[in-house]
């Protein structure tokens, strides 16, 4: 499979928030971007939302990202077979319906080198669902997904279905270290794969609470972003719980504090998504932001997520 430095032109289906991260992530590293999306217009949107990154031509700009890299270079593919024909690998970002998925991927694995990765952003959907659609090397088909905006976050979940072949499954890996990415290795296939598993879980406990009137949705957001999930973007869950344990670590809190949390388990509610709850919650994020627009919020988020990774890398704790 062609990994690491192997890599030189990215096949990326599908433009929107995500595919376009993905376009950005592959322009700063050097590498050759071809991009396919059959909505109509999706080139001009396409070129128009990494133009601050390249030039006219379609290279990189050197004072982007990493100047002493050679300059990758951005096209749009007329067909998902110009694409297969051309990517060292595929990052498809397409809609998350399964009908398109395999339709997409029986195309790609047509069209593409029998070494070329084939890979689904898919946030939710297992690759056994569609890898059997690929007639001819269904080996090379697994998931690589990743967090909004892949540009930046470097968490991305790789997941093998059935007929997942362990070359390609170390093949990504390998190949999104190359990228800057910190990809984790999901070993069974499951519904939401496991970051979107743990955020619904949270999640749900959220809804429950503003859906019994314990808290505002403002509150549940200073509840974590100014908690819990300062030490949560340095250390995981399980670091964060040893380290609160003292030198017993997680021995000693899972000892004391295990049995009562068990008891908040029995607790947890489990929140009908009703129309009128979800009115609750839109209005009350509406309230939070106070007409905040959503593009300022993206912005100043990215750049602390920058400023952050810096910081962690610094640190040595990313």
């Amino acid at each position: 499979m062609r990994s690491g430095e192997d890599v030189r032109t990215l096949g990326v289906v599908g433009t929107g928030a995500i595919g376009v991260s993905w376009v950005a992530l592959g322009l700063e590293h050097g590498l050759d971007v071809v991009a396919w999306d059959p909505a109509e217009g999706a080139e001009e949107r396409l070129r128009a939302q990494v133009a601050p990154l390249v030039e006219p031509g379609g290279r990189l700009r050197p004072s982007v990202s990493r100047p002493t890299q050679s300059s990758g270079a951005l096209r749009f593919a007329e067909s998902l077979d110009e694409l297969g024909t051309t990517a060292d690998l595929v990052l498809e970002s397409g809609p998350e319906r399964l009908e398109v998925k395999r339709e997409i991927f029986a195309a790609l694995d047509a069209a593409a080198a029998p070494d070329v990765l084939l890979t689904s952003s898919s946030s939710g959907l297992m690759p056994s669902t569609f890898q059997d659609a690929c007639t001819r090397h269904p080996e090379r088909v697994l998931v690589a997904h990743p967090f909004n905006p892949p540009q930046l976050m470097p968490l991305v979940e790789v997941v093998g279905g059935s007929a997942t072949s362990p070359e390609a499954v170390e093949a990504a890996l390998e190949t999104l270290r190359h990228l800057g990415k910190r990809p984790i290795h999901i070993r069974r296939e499951v519904p939401g794969h496991v970051a979107n598993r743990l955020q619904a879980a949270l999640w749900r406990e959220a809804y429950h609470l503003v859906d019994e009137g314990i808290v505002s949705v403002a509150d549940i957001d200073t509840a974590i972003s100014d908690g819990p999930g300062l030490r949560w973007s340095l250390l995981g869950p399980f670091a964060t719980q040893h380290l609160s344990g003292g030198p017993g670590g997680l021995g000693h809190v899972l000892e004391h504090l295990g049995p009562p949390m068990v008891e908040w388990w029995d607790d947890l509610g489990h929140p009908e998504l009703t129309p009128e709850l979800t009115e609750r919650l839109v209005e009350g994020v509406g309230d939070e932001l106070d007409g905040t627009p959503a593009e300022e919020l993206v912005a100043r988020r990215d750049q602390a997520l920058r400023r952050l990774l810096e910081i962690k890398t610094d640190l040595g704790l990313g």
